[in-house]
């Protein structure tokens, strides 16, 4: 990042310095800073130049100045910060014209901006500025245009926004803007252009903005505002364009007004009650562009009036996701003019044959061959991709993705000759893809899903750039036509397709690819060494996990966004790293043979969101440079050699939603840090280390907590009792989106679909946890997962009371302590526990009959305590194996010995004897201080021999090792019950 805004900066300076050339002779009237230019324009008295104004401009340009010369050192501790609006431009005042948008410029609005009152022209969107629109922004009376959109502005709309009474553009869309619409936009009445449309208002739209006669372009859309459209909107009568969202459209009429309307928005409306829709579109002959996404159409939708004799002008239709069905295709027809060239019907019911539907789409409209776009994908057409696709002679880009269709893949398709654009993922495809030559015309390919058997492509492929077979039978050579190709591919995704092959390589060891973009061969079994990928200098997304590739990590370049390299066979060390730049998001390298230190290279990776190095031989200590991620989510180095004390290093990166430093050799104490610094933390895993002390009550602190272990260490004192602070173990709904991570890459732009074309890596956290007494890999389920395993540490005192509030917690296992008391009696309004082990430890008492309430515990050991008395009946506890219940001797009931009645001992029950019950008591106590007598003299005439007798002492200590686990738990067992007697 630091080079990006190094270039970027620099390259402002230098057109910034020819700038000022001509400032200095001239008054200051037009400022532009974009991605595109950098303008000081003349204007004013000639030959003059206001001291104030020149010394603005000075102080901004030493302010780039400097950044070109800090820029090195930058860290994130320093207090400058390079993407904030500067305060020098604030002085300005004559400044007439200022353009920052798409700068990435984040931070507030100054409050003083409101000082520029000479400003007519203001542009600050699409940028990340945050907090709210500041009240000064109404001094501006002279401003005609203000764009503050696309960026993260919360508050409401000032007021003062009605004194600018010159605007003619006000776009304040894309925010996160909340309140009501201000009365006071009434006073805008020379405005035209108004956008206020994805935000969070709520409210009625007020009934002034029917007044603003001079609109041309309104946006409303996905905002919660309630009611009925005013049937002033009819007043709009020059409205050019309107996007609007009303979750109850009461009627249609007010649209028949605007007689000028192009293009319509009403995703996301409700239009269940008008029954003129088809009508009232026929009728709007200027009308182009027509979007009713999310519409639920289905409902009080009619057929067009029999009068209406003319078609529907709409060449761009949308009805995605709205609910429509086959039946439905009549009333739709009308909308489907003789200018129809995009029809979107994708996420919607429309079933049967995909020919029936083809034939029904040329029935509706008499030019077929205008039709540039079809998206049908994600409906329920089945059959196969029919002869009568060329009919659509001029088709330019065709979605059938996720339908049923099956068969294979028509030849007729590939003789359209303008198409571009093919997307048949997520069907029964199956077959060879045809060799026919005119297919090498299409440039985005996408059959992924499919049962596609092979890729015989040969020939000059120079514009084939995107290439989806992902989830196909290519394997298991590598396809030779993938081989031939000469064009930039910018996507090439040939993941899980049971290829055994090596990765094809030119002289000098190089990628004889070329690939740019996006590379995937995940999930294969292609094996061998890679080749060096630094030619490929526009790769930004690698994916080659999950084969059997061996070697030292190839060379990438250093610009790569995206990196998998998991569970292949590579070894050496990661000093790689090193050569990768600020743009690095992912990283995982895990399962693997790679050794070493981890590199004191990371202050580069400020970018960095997921780092994965678990399950490798890598050790030393964290460097400090680890300090510098403050953008991590995903730290993970399970399975180690990495040692040393959990510095502070990490404390930094307080976006960690998962941090897995389990197995490995780190010491000392948990760090307080972690519940202090590291607040959205789900998973904390420290499990297998050399850590040692009390557990931090910090840990409290981490509410959005699901899994803790730290079992396997060498912890002591007592369990917290504020556990019950975990909020997220609290409650038993689910975090199922709490593991995934979501990356955006933008490739390219382009397409007749209108789409910025992205790739969407979702990536699952991988995390190792014991489940039943075997350890086990979880990842797309994790997010449901809720365990605390405290097992194998020195733990002692009670279970507290408030861990039995954790009533959404799926496994607790507290086994291998020194923990004693009773088992909470309340175990039972744990009812999600699947898992519970106790076993080791030095309870006492009997278990709980509350446990009989837990239903879906499975997996019960509470073995090796001191438990006494009958094992709850009538509960799955009677099918658990035995051994879940040993080391108990005073444990009876199934599955375990069959408890002693009172009259196979000759002792008449309690309540039932005409005795006196006072003398039973008695005669129970004298037994018990009798025993407690007879066992005192055997043991010190025992330990006398042992004293005197050599021979006899190294008998017994070999004897020891067998005898002392049996013998401990009878001693405990009878002290047990002598405390009882004493406490009776």
């Amino acid at each position: 990042m630091r080079e990006n805004i190094y270039f970027h900066f620099m390259h402002t300076l230098v057109l910034f310095n020819l700038s000022l050339v001509l400032l200095l002779f001239n008054a200051t009237t037009a400022f532009t800073i974009s991605h595109h230019q950098l303008v000081a324009a003349a204007g004013g008295d000639a030959n003059t130049c206001i001291d104030k104004e020149r010394q603005a401009l000075l102080d901004f340009q030493d302010q780039l100045r400097q950044l070109g010369e800090l820029i090195g050192s930058w860290t994130p501790e320093e207090d400058y910060d390079c993407c904030e609006i500067s305060l020098s431009l604030l002085n300005l005042t004559y400044l007439n014209y200022l353009d920052l948008s798409r700068n990435s410029l984040y931070g507030t609005i100054p409050e003083s901006i409101g000082s520029m009152t000479r400003l007519t022209y203001l542009d600050l969107g699409q940028n990340q500025l945050t907090g709210s629109i500041p009240d000064s922004i109404g001094n501006m009376a002279h401003l005609t245009h203000l764009d503050l959109s696309q960026n993260q502005l919360t508050g409401t709309i000032p007021e003062y926004i009605g004194n600018m009474t010159q605007l003619i553009h006000l776009d304040l869309g894309q925010n996160s803007l909340h309140g009501t619409i201000p009365k006071s936009i009434v006073n805008l009445t020379n405005i035209t252009f108004l956008n206020l449309g994805e935000n969070n208002f709520c409210g009625t739209i007020p009934m002034s903005v029917g007044s603003l006669t001079k609109l041309t372009h309104l946006g409303l859309s996905q905002i919660s505002v309630y009611g009925a459209i005013l049937p002033e909107f009819g007043n709009l009568a020059n409205l050019v364009s309107l996007s609007l969202t009303i979750p109850s459209v009461e009627n249609l009429d007010w649209l028949s007004s605007l007689s000028k309307l192009n293009d319509l928005n009403l995703d996301g409306s409700s239009l269940a009650k008008p029954n003129n829709l088809v009508d009232v579109i026929i009728g709007l002959q200027n009308l182009s562009s027509l979007s009713l996404r999310g519409c639920d159409l289905s409902q009080g939708m009619h057929l067009y009036s029999s009068s209406a004799n003319s078609s529907s002008s709409v060449a761009d239709l949308y009805l995605d996701n709205s609910n429509l069905n086959s039946s439905m295709f009549p009333w739709l027809c009308p909308l489907m003019g003789n200018n129809l060239a995009f029809l979107h019907i994708s996420g919607n019911k429309f079933d049967g044959k995909l020919s029936d539907f083809l034939n029904s789409l040329s029935a509706c409209t008499s030019s077929v061959n205008k039709l540039f776009a079809l998206d049908a994908s994600s409906n329920q057409f089945t059959g196969s991709l029919s002869d009568e696709i060329q009919s659509f002679s001029n088709l330019e880009e065709l979605n059938l993705a996720s339908n049923q269709l099956d068969g294979t893949i028509n030849d007729k398709l590939w003789q359209l000759i303008n198409l571009q654009h093919v997307d048949l993922s997520f069907n029964r495809l199956r077959g060879r893809i045809s060799e026919l030559t005119q297919v090498s015309h299409v440039p985005w390919l996408k059959l992924s899903n499919n049962l596609i058997e092979g890729f015989p492509f040969t020939g000059n492929w120079k514009e084939l750039s995107y290439i989806d077979l992902r989830y196909n039978k290519l394997g298991p050579r590598f396809p030779e036509g993938i081989k031939t190709l000469n064009g930039l591919l910018i996507h090439l995704d040939l993941s899980n397709n049971n290829i055994s092959d090596t990765f094809p390589t030119s002289a000098g060891n190089k990628c004889s690819l070329s690939l740019n973009g996006y590379f995937n061969l995940s999930f294969n079994n292609m094996s061998g060494k890679l080749p060096d990928f630094q030619s490929n200098v526009d790769l930004k997304i690698v994916d080659l996990s999950s084969n059997n590739f061996h070697g030292r990590v190839p060379v990438f370049p250093a610009y790569i966004s995206y990196l998998d390299l998991s569970r292949n066979k590579f070894h050496g060390r990661i000093s790689f790293l090193c050569h990768l730049y600020e743009r690095l998001e992912f990283l995982d390298l895990s399962n693997n043979s790679l050794t070493g230190p981890l590199p004191d290279c990371l202050r580069n990776f400020t970018t960095l969101r997921v780092l994965n190095l678990g399950h490798n031989f890598l050790s030393g200590k964290l460097p400090p440079s680890i300090r510098y991620l403050s953008q991590l989510e995903m730290l993970c180095l399970y399975n180690n050699s990495f040692s040393g004390k959990l510095h502070s290093y990490l404390k930094n990166c307080t976006k960690l939603s998962l941090l897995d430093l389990g197995a490995n050799k780190f010491s000392g104490n948990v760090p307080v840090w972690i519940g202090e610094n590291l607040p959205s933390l789900y998973v904390l895993n420290l499990r297998s280390n050399n850590l040692f002390g009390n557990i931090p009550l910090q840990i409290c602190h981490l509410i959005t907590l699901q899994i803790l272990d730290l079992s396997k260490n060498n912890l002591h004192g007592t369990i917290p009792p504020c556990v019950n602070n975990l909020t997220a173990m609290v409650q038993k709904r689910l975090f199922v989106k709490n593991n995934v991570h979501q990356f955006h890459v933008a490739l390219l732009e382009g397409g007749l679909f209108g789409y910025r074309e992205m790739v969407y890596n979702s990536y699952f956290d991988h995390l190792m946890i014991e489940w039943q007494g075997k350890v086990s890999e979880f990842s797309s389920i994790l997010g449901l997962v809720k365990t605390i395993d405290l097992s194998s540490n020195n733990l002692t005192g009670k279970i507290p009371y408030e861990l039995t509030d954790l009533h959404g917690l799926l496994v607790l296992d507290l086994s291998n302590n020194t923990l004693v008391g009773e088992i909470p009696r309340d175990i039972g309004q744990m009812k999600e526990l699947l898992t519970l082990n106790l076993s080791r430890n030095f309870f006492s008492g009997k278990i709980p009959s509350s446990m009989s309430q837990i239903a879906r515990l499975d997996h019960l050991d509470v073995s090796y305590n001191n438990l006494s008395g009958k094992v709850p009946s009538g509960t799955q506890l009677q099918s658990f194996p035995p051994e879940w219940f040993t080391g108990n001797v005073a444990l009876c009931g199934p599955p375990v010995k069959k408890c002693l009645k009172d009259e196979d001992l000759g002792v008449p029950p309690v309540g039932d004897s005409d005795g006196d019950a006072e003398s039973t008591d008695e005669l129970q106590r004298w037994f018990y201080i009798g025993g407690a007598t007879g066992f005192t003299t055997a043991f010190w005439i025992a330990c006398s021999a042992l004293l005197f007798n050599r021979r006899l002492r190294h008998a017994f200590f070999r004897l020891h090792d067998c005898l002392k686990d049996w013998v401990y738990v009878k001693v405990l067992v009878f002290v047990a019950k002598l405390q009882r007697v004493a406490r009776a």
